[in-house]
């Protein structure tokens, strides 16, 4: 365990496991109860799941995580990251009980009696679950949640192999005891996912960065990505089987239309490691796989950085193999994750087709002046058109290498044509400048 632990924490977590244990069991039967009295109770099974085995056996590491909620209250070591997890586990709750009583399905096939302690504990589990309120599955979900906090806490090689493997049996054992059918799994994983992303250990939940958006261009952008999630469901509804898949960039889309909305670039929960968290890197996935092509795509004919002076370039994300000769980067992507990252980094994450604030290009200003002296320093951003290439004007101008906006603009498109900044990068840099009062006559050190 962490010898950095705070004292008492397991009276808080007994006390989160009496108010968690009972509101589990009430909520959950209440569910079943009341999925039991209608009769428009659906099912949702693909033609292949009746050749999936019943192995009886695999009732205990379905049982087990039971076991493993509990334990893993022994797991936080300081209150924020109790009570983090504590609201994880009741966000889970919260979310499948409220998707059991709007979208009921039931489970159909019949499992044979089974005899001996496999056959006991089954008879136990069916004294109290009941063949309704699959998807998504709520075994699924908190498995999603438990699993992510032994997984910061466990060490050793054997001993993470030992965690996983248990753990992904116990995934399995949805299918393998006959509880679950096929669909219940994706749909919980996701909606552990969410609460993962909902409830990060590190940073504010994104409730607390919920700002509506004032700028036009932001609400343009959030309606198209809207719309693109409405297509993507409609099919998946429409078409049904294997394009049920289409429901993850669906709620990818979603995810990204909220961020230009509501959240903003903290959305995307971009780390000091250049890299999103892995619950936004699972949620977003459909989509950062099509801005990655789209990046590439638009960069091919000329994937170099550009030097707008000596020790600066403008360029997009790198890839792995790109970094030779830069001591720094300068990062205003937030969309897309770093894969490697240099000792001397500084991440400012700026919405894409977004122009940065004022605010941002005085932060992007610093960082690439304090980072210069360390040597060579690529600005980038997804193509490194725009929101690098207003990064990089507003050093110029902060560091008095250009006397004014147009000066600093031009210098910058000289060196590379392709940079595309329009009227709002132009006013976040005024807005910069105007906040400074002589930055316009400010000379190079």
């Amino acid at each position: 365990m962490d010898n950095t632990r705070e004292q008492g924490l397991w009276k808080r977590g007994v006390l989160w496991l009496l108010l968690l244990g009972p509101l589990f069991f009430a909520s959950y039967g209440f569910a079943n109860w009341f999925t039991g009295q209608r009769d428009d109770v659906g099912s949702l099974v693909f033609a292949w799941e009746p050749q999936i085995p019943l192995w009886p056996w695999t009732i205990v590491p379905y049982w087990s995580i039971d076991l493993l909620y509990g334990l893993s209250f022994l797991l936080p070591a300081c209150r924020r990251e109790m009570d983090r997890h504590a609201l994880r586990l009741l966000a889970a709750q919260v979310i499948c009980v409220a998707c059991f009583l709007l979208w009921p399905l039931r489970f159909t096939f019949e499992r044979p009696p089974l005899d001996g302690t496999f056959g006991l504990m089954f008879d136990v589990l069916m004294g109290f679950d009941k063949p309704f309120n699959q998807a998504p599955s709520l075994h699924i979900t908190l498995l999603v949640i438990i699993w992510a906090m032994f997984a910061n806490h466990i060490r050793g090689l054997f001993w993470r192999g030992l965690l996983h493997g248990w753990m992904a049996l116990i995934g399995i054992s949805v299918l393998t005891t006959w509880q679950h059918h096929f669909i219940d799994l994706p749909t919980g994983a996701l909606a552990g996912f969410f609460c993962l992303w909902l409830l990060p250990l590190q940073g504010d939940t994104p409730l607390k960065q919920i700002r509506l958006a004032s700028d036009p261009r932001r609400w343009r952008l959030a309606l198209r990505y809207g719309l693109g999630a409405t297509l993507c469901a409609v099919l998946a509804v429409k078409l049904g089987g294997a394009w049920l898949w289409l429901f993850w960039p669906a709620a990818s889309l979603a995810l990204v239309a909220l961020n230009y909305q509501l959240f903003g670039a903290g959305g995307f929960q971009k780390q000091a490691n250049g890299r999103l968290s892995p619950a936004a890197t699972t949620l977003l996935a459909p989509y950062l796989l099509g801005a990655w092509i789209n990046s590439r795509l638009w960069t091919f004919r000329k994937p170099a950085p550009s030097q707008i002076v000596e020790g600066i370039d403008l360029g997009r994300l790198p890839a792995m193999g790109d970094l030779g000769g830069y001591a720094a980067l300068v990062d205003l992507c937030a969309e897309l994750p770093l894969q490697h990252t240099p000792q001397n980094y500084c991440s400012l994450p700026s919405l894409d087709l977004v122009a940065p604030d004022a605010l941002t290009c005085q932060r992007a200003a610093e960082a690439i002046e304090n980072l210069r002296h360390k040597g060579p320093v690529l600005v980038c951003c997804a193509l490194g058109y725009s929101r690098s290439a207003t990064a990089v004007a507003a050093w110029l101008l902060h560091s008095g290498r250009c006397q004014g906006v147009d000066a600093a603009v031009a210098l910058i498109r000289q060196a590379r044509p392709q940079v595309v900044l329009g009227p709002q990068h132009l006013a976040a840099l005024q807005s910069m400048v105007d906040a400074q009062p002589g930055l316009e006559v400010a000379h190079a050190g």
